[in-house]
């Protein structure tokens, strides 16, 4: 089992429950951090004093405060630690529960295990750390039922989530364009774009702007 445990949250009631289902798998170092700037320090400390973490067990959304911080959500701390200590395993433990940005946890920070906070989710948490000991490829809690060669999602580009994130704040085909040719991104010309969100309606069926933005927040693409 693993011998040396990080956990990133910031909810006393959940770090105490996560906590305690290591102590029961007989972890003998648990460390616990409410910030996603203490747990890259706490990292990084580990790996110098050449005692690295095993595993890395974080939530996704941390509350701001009156800190200045770095790192916002666990999305940025797994991007960051995996910098430093690219090997170490990593479960996220998370409300969350759009498909598409679990998916992208997995295929783009190479997280090994994902658990959805809610009824029984200690119980899976516990199999996901006992899995992911066992290296068990892409471990998800039985809440979630996708499938991961659902190419209705793996086909998506960055592309098309910057336009669907700027047609969901109400920026127009003239507006897009300006603000791709502003940022570098191409195709940045209005037919290109007009062209992009026309195959994104028949892509997901959807019947105007209004119902495709829909569609991307229930997939959880914006």
């Amino acid at each position: 089992m693993f011998k040396k445990v990080l956990v990133a949250e910031d909810l006393d009631s959940i770090s105490i429950a996560v906590i305690q289902v290591l102590e029961e798998l007989n972890i003998p170092v648990i460390d616990h951090v409410k910030y996603c700037d203490e747990g890259l320090l706490k990292v990084k400390k580990a790996l110098f004093e050449k005692e690295p973490y095993d595993l890395l067990i974080t939530d996704l959304s941390f509350k701001l405060d009156h800190r200045k911080a770095n790192l916002t959500c666990g999305d940025e701390l797994i991007e960051a630690v995996n910098t430093v200590q690219p090997a170490i395993k990593k479960i996220v433990f998370s409300i969350e529960d759009k498909s598409y940005r679990i998916k992208t946890l997995f295929n783009e920070l190479g997280i090994n295990a994902y658990v959805s906070k809610g009824r029984n989710s200690i119980t899976e948490l516990k199999n996901a750390i006992e899995s992911t000991y066992k290296n068990e490829e892409k471990v998800l809690s039985s809440d979630l039922s996708f499938s991961f060669n659902d190419k209705a999602l793996i086909e998506i580009e960055s592309y098309d989530i910057s336009i669907l994130k700027l047609l969901s704040q109400g920026y127009i085909l003239e507006s897009i364009s300006k603000e791709f040719k502003d940022l570098s991104i191409t195709p940045n010309g209005t037919s290109s774009i007009e062209k992009r969100i026309n195959k994104l309606k028949i892509y997901f069926k959807a019947n105007n702007n209004v119902h495709l933005i829909a569609i991307a927040k229930d997939f959880g693409l914006v």
